[in-house]
């Protein structure tokens, strides 16, 4: 594991941690993992078991420090909007640094809106998964700017949500990405609660979801 400081585009330095495979896969893509909400303690280290079991999968993985969380500077917004300068700027330096043949942007609970509105201004994103993605009528209010970016994205999505998720039910998902574009999966965990899938124990299933994802591009 590596850490870098990296620059956005509005002078903010993001604490970047690149996690490397040991054998690399054939497909040389990057994932990179963008946190839950900071302004409630989300900060990189939660997505350390994902991006380890990655890396053990072949697979380059990212996780930072959102603008004021952990060691980055700045300030966390209220609504995720700064944040997808911080995406894209880590992104970019994935690009420049691991010349990846694309990158595949996944984003956990609060961290999913904000990649999702980042998907389309970043070239070399081939695929996004959500993690629990808030579509709920209360997150809305802080999140809802964010819906259209994904949805009206042409790549490549893939939705995981427990159905027990506080935030969104099942069918605010369905009706949220019936107007998708797309390929779009959904893969549901029956009787798992949102913070229940953002622990630990959970960790192994989402590697697994998000290397067959990363599968599922080339087909």
């Amino acid at each position: 594991m590596e850490s870098s400081m990296v620059e956005t585009s509005d002078g903010v330095k993001i604490h970047v941690r690149l996690f490397k495979p040991s054998d690399p896969a054939a497909d040389n893509l990057a994932v990179v993992l963008v946190h839950p909400y900071s302004v409630l303690g989300g900060f990189q280290g939660l997505l350390r078991g994902i991006a380890t079991g990655l890396a053990k999968k072949g697979y380059y993985a990212v996780t930072f420090d959102m603008r004021g969380a952990g060691r980055s500077s700045g300030r966390a917004s209220l609504t995720g909007f700064a944040e997808i300068n911080d995406v894209v700027a880590v992104s970019k330096w994935v690009t420049e640094t691991l010349s990846p043949d694309g990158i595949v942007l996944v984003g956990s609970s609060a961290g999913a809106p904000i990649a999702g509105s980042a998907v389309d201004k970043i070239e070399q994103v081939v695929g996004y998964v959500s993690l629990g993605y808030p579509f709920g009528l209360t997150a809305s209010i802080l999140f809802g700017r964010h819906h259209e970016a994904i949805l009206r994205s042409e790549k490549s999505k893939l939705f995981v949500m427990g159905t027990k998720d506080g935030f969104t039910s099942v069918k605010q998902l369905r009706n949220k990405l019936k107007s998708a574009a797309g390929q779009v999966e959904t893969h549901l965990l029956e009787g798992v609660g949102h913070f229940q899938m953002e622990g630990p124990a959970y960790d192994a299933q989402m590697v697994d979801l998000i290397a067959n994802f990363i599968q599922s591009l080339h087909k």
